[in-house]
């Protein structure tokens, strides 16, 4: 009998803990926390990797930018210096052009008389032999001038010696003396020959004085 008591009560017991916990279940809130954390941090990943991708979307477009802005500068600056150097080639082909012009123009022509005692003689020893004259010296005074520059230049107007910078017919040094008889020393035959017979008639008198020394010295 006592057994059969005690079995009743220990079901009872279990029943009424069932009973207590279902209706302890019954009156606990719901548990939607974790769900609502679990769906922000979605929406978080969400926004996050979102952001991120405009973030390099923006990047790659400011480095679209910059690189465009970098050809364009390259460009122009190749396009100027393109330029430039045309610009530069064609100065420089300009003055190639009117040095040569200036080299086949020829001497400054002779304006006065050839006397017809100097006729055997032509170009600039026709102009040199009349401007001797000119000068007060006779025909045998030429003939030791003729020799003089013969030697010295071949009456070339042009002649220059690079290495002490005479120029000219009588060879002066530097060329640019020759400047205080005209300024077209540089190509006029007749300008040289004035300077020339002028030098030589301070230093040596004649031109013969000036020949006599240039065969004991090598120069005058």
């Amino acid at each position: 009998m006592t057994r059969h008591v005690i079995r009743g009560a220990s079901v009872l017991v279990l029943l009424a803990g069932i009973t207590g916990g279902a209706y302890l279940g019954e009156q606990r809130p719901p548990q939607t926390g974790f769900v609502l954390d679990a769906e922000q941090a979605e929406t978080n990943e969400m926004l996050f990797l979102k952001n991120r991708q405009n973030a390099h979307a923006a990047a790659r477009s400011r480095v679209t930018v910059a690189e465009g802005v970098a050809t364009e500068k390259a460009e122009s600056v190749a396009k100027a210096a393109s330029g430039y150097a045309e610009n530069l080639d064609k100065s420089v082909a300009a003055a190639k052009k009117a040095a040569q012009q200036k080299a086949n123009s020829g001497p400054v022509a002779f304006a006065g008389p050839i006397p017809s005692s100097c006729s055997e003689f032509s170009g600039s020893r026709a102009v040199g032999c009349a401007l001797t004259v000119q000068a007060g010296f006779g025909l045998d005074q030429f003939a030791c001038l003729n020799k003089l520059w013969n030697k010295e230049s071949g009456w070339n107007y042009r002649a220059e010696n690079r290495s002490s910078g005479a120029y000219g017919i009588p060879q002066s040094l530097p060329g640019s003396k020759m400047a205080s008889f005209g300024s077209d020393w540089k190509t006029n035959p007749a300008t040289q020959i004035k300077w020339g017979l002028d030098y030589i008639k301070k230093r040596y008198k004649t031109p013969c004085g000036a020949w006599s020394h240039s065969e004991q010295y090598n120069n005058y």
